[in-house]
C-alpha cells in the first residue's frame, strides 16, 4: 500500500512542478462580496475545500495556553512533504491556528500559491489571545495580532484572519465577544491604514454553542454609526454534529442552513469531521456530509475545513508522519474524503449576476444570557498612551514577574470601592472602559499602584508591594508633550478618576488621542 501512495505522491509532485509559474504575487485574490467569496480575476464563486493544518491543536482549535507551538508555514520541508497529499484531497484552503511572525513563510506560501491553495490564519497563539473568562483587548494582544497581519499581508493567497476562536463557549463568557469585536474593528482598521490588500478579511470562528444566535447577530451587527467597521467579514462555524452516516435532519445541518440563510457575510465550516460513533474507529470517518455541504447548502455555506491534517492524541488526523516526519501515510478517512470531494458539483453564482440583499441584523439586547452592550466597545489599545502614562508616574512597577501581579491588583482594587482601579476597568456589560484598560498588565498595575501611593500621602512605604514597586521622578517631556492638546474629557474616557487634583490633571493631559465610543472611531 505504501508503494501505491508513493507513486501517487510522485505524480502529484510532477504536476506541482508544471504549475510553478503561479506564485503568491499573481494568484488571484479571494474577495468577500455579500454572502459569498469570489475570485477577483474572473468573478467565479469560491468554495473552501480546506484542511486544518497545524500540529498539537485539539478539536475546535483549542490548546493548552502554556503550550509552545510549531509554525507550519515556516516549515519548508513539511510543506513540500505534504503538498502532494493535500492536492489529492483537492485542498484549496489551509487553516493555521498560530504562526510565528518572526519567521519567513515565503517557501510554503509560494508552494501553496502554485497549487492554488489559500490560507486563513488565526491571529492569536496559545499564550497570547483573548481569554474567555478574563477578556481584555490590550497592547500586547494588538501587537501580536498586527504582527501576524504584517507577516502574511504580502501573500495574495491569504484570504484573511480569525480574530477569535471559540472565545464564548458558555453563557457566562459572552462578555468576551465585546473584546473580540473590538479586535475585529482594530485589525480591519489596521489593514486599511497600512494600505494592505482590501480583500483580506477578519472573521470569528465559533463552536455550536447555546448562545450561537446572539453571537452571530452581535458579530454581524453595526451599532450606531459604525458602518461595517465592527462587522466581521466572514463567520467560521466549528461543527461536529454529523457523525458517521448521519443525515441532514439528524445532524441539524438543515437548521443551520435555515438560520444563516439571511446572514450578511460568508459562512463556512471552520472545522468539521466528527469521530464519534464511527464504524471502524476514528480513522474511518466516511465524510458523507461532504455531499450535503457542497450540495443543497451551497447557496448559504461556502464549503468547509476538515479537522485535521496531522494525527495526534485526539485521533482526528487524516495522515500519520513517519521516518522522523519525512514520510506521510494516509489513514482510511483520507481516502473517504478524497472520494467524496472528487464527486462534488457545487452550484456556483457569478459575481456579475449576484446582488447582495441580506442586511446586518439587529444587535442582541443585554440580559441574563447575553452580557455585552452593543456600544461602546473597548477602545483601541494605544501603546504611546501607555508609555506616557507609565513615565508620568511617581510610583512604578519594577517587577516583570506577572505571576505576582494578581495579588497586588486584588489588594489595591478591593479598597475604597475600587476607586484606584476605575482607570483600568474594562466592563463590557456597562460599556465603561478606563483610559488605561488597554495597557499591558505591568502598566496597568503601575497605574493603580501610583493612585494608591498618591492617596496615601506619597509615603515610600505605600510604593513597595513586597519590592515589586519603586518611586521615580515623573516625566512628561519628549513625545508626550504633544499629548497636551488631546483634550479628552472624563466623559469620553468612560472613567471616573478620584485622585488628588494634581494627579487627575496629569492623567488627563497624558492622553495621546481622544478616546471615543468605539462606534464613532
Amino acid at each position: 500500500m505504501k508503494g501505491v501512495w508513493t507513486g501517487i505522491a510522485a505524480l502529484a509532485t510532477a504536476l506541482v512542478g508544471k504549475a510553478e509559474a503561479a506564485s503568491y504575487d499573481d494568484i488571484p485574490d479571494i474577495e468577500v462580496y455579500g454572502q459569498h467569496f469570489f475570485y477577483t480575476n474572473n468573478g467565479s464563486q469560491f468554495y473552501m475545500r480546506g484542511v486544518a493544518y497545524q500540529q498539537n491543536y485539539s478539536p475546535n482549535g483549542t490548546t493548552d495556553s502554556n503550550a509552545s507551538y510549531s509554525d507550519p508555514l515556516a516549515d519548508s520541508n513539511g510543506c513540500k512533504r505534504d503538498l502532494p497529499y493535500l492536492q489529492q484531497i483537492y485542498t484549496n484552503v489551509l487553516r493555521v491556528y498560530a504562526i510565528d511572525p518572526t519567521q519567513n513563510h515565503d517557501d510554503c506560501m509560494e508552494m501553496f500559491a502554485a497549487a492554488g491553495i489559500y490560507v486563513v490564519a488565526d491571529l492569536g497563539e496559545p499564550k497570547v489571545s483573548i481569554q474567555s473568562d478574563d477578556p481584555e483587548w490590550n497592547v500586547e494582544l494588538y501587537r501580536r495580532y498586527t504582527s501576524v497581519v504584517d507577516s502574511l499581508s504580502k501573500y495574495k493567497n491569504v484570504i484573511g484572519f480569525f480574530a477569535g476562536n471559540e472565545n464564548v463557549s458558555a453563557g457566562n463568557q459572552t462578555a468576551a465577544a465585546a473584546f473580540v469585536k473590538a479586535a475585529v474593528r482594530d485589525i480591519k482598521g489596521y489593514i486599511a491604514a497600512q494600505d494592505y490588500r482590501s480583500t483580506m478579511g477578519v472573521g470569528y470562528a465559533t463552536a455550536d454553542v447555546p448562545t450561537r444566535d446572539d453571537l452571530a447577530a452581535y458579530f454581524a451587527c453595526e451599532p450606531g454609526n459604525s458602518g461595517n467597521s465592527t462587522q466581521i467579514d466572514f463567520w467560521g462555524y466549528n461543527v461536529y454534529s454529523w457523525c458517521g452516516d448521519s443525515n441532514y435532519a439528524a445532524s441539524s445541518y438543515g437548521e443551520r442552513y435555515d438560520f444563516f440563510h439571511d446572514y450578511p457575510v460568508p459562512v463556512f465550516f471552520a472545522e468539521y469531521g466528527c469521530i464519534e460513533g464511527v464504524d471502524g474507529g476514528p480513522t474511518h470517518r466516511p465524510f458523507t456530509e461532504v455531499q450535503v455541504l457542497y450540495g443543497n447548502m451551497t447557496d448559504v455555506f461556502s464549503g468547509g475545513i476538515v479537522y485535521q491534517w496531522f494525527m495526534s492524541e485526539n485521533n482526528y488526523g487524516l495522515v500519520e508522519l513517519s521516518d522522523n516526519d519525512a514520510s506521510v501515510s494516509p489513514y482510511p478517512d483520507f481516502t473517504s474524503l478524497r472520494s467524496e470531494l472528487a464527486s462534488i458539483k457545487p452550484t456556483s453564482t457569478a459575481r456579475s449576476r449576484y446582488t447582495p440583499s441580506n442586511s446586518a441584523p439587529a444587535c442582541p439586547t443585554t440580559g441574563s444570557s447575553w452580557l455585552p452592550v452593543a456600544s461602546p466597545l473597548p477602545p483601541p489599545p494605544n501603546p504611546q498612551l501607555c508609555a506616557c502614562m507609565a513615565a508620568s508616574l511617581e510610583c512604578n512597577i519594577d517587577s516583570t514577574d506577572d505571576t505576582k501581579y494578581s495579588d497586588v491588583f486584588d489588594y489595591i482594587c478591593a479598597r475604597d470601592d475600587g476607586k484606584y482601579c476605575t482607570g483600568i476597568q474594562h466592563n463590557a456589560t456597562t460599556g465603561k472602559f478606563g483610559a488605561y484598560g488597554g495597557c499591558d498588565a505591568k502598566d496597568q498595575l503601575a497605574f493603580v499602584a501610583n493612585a494608591y501611593f498618591a492617596d496615601n500621602g506619597k509615603q515610600k512605604s505605600a510604593c513597595d508591594f513586597d519590592g515589586m514597586a519603586t518611586t521615580q521622578k515623573a516625566q512628561t517631556s519628549g513625545g508626550c508633550g504633544a499629548l497636551l492638546g488631546a483634550g479628552a474629557s472624563e466623559k469620553e474616557l468612560h472613567i471616573n478618576l478620584r485622585f488628588p487634583p494634581e494627579d487627575m490633571i496629569r492623567c488627563l493631559l497624558l492622553l495621546s488621542s481622544r478616546v471615543q465610543p468605539a462606534e464613532s472611531l
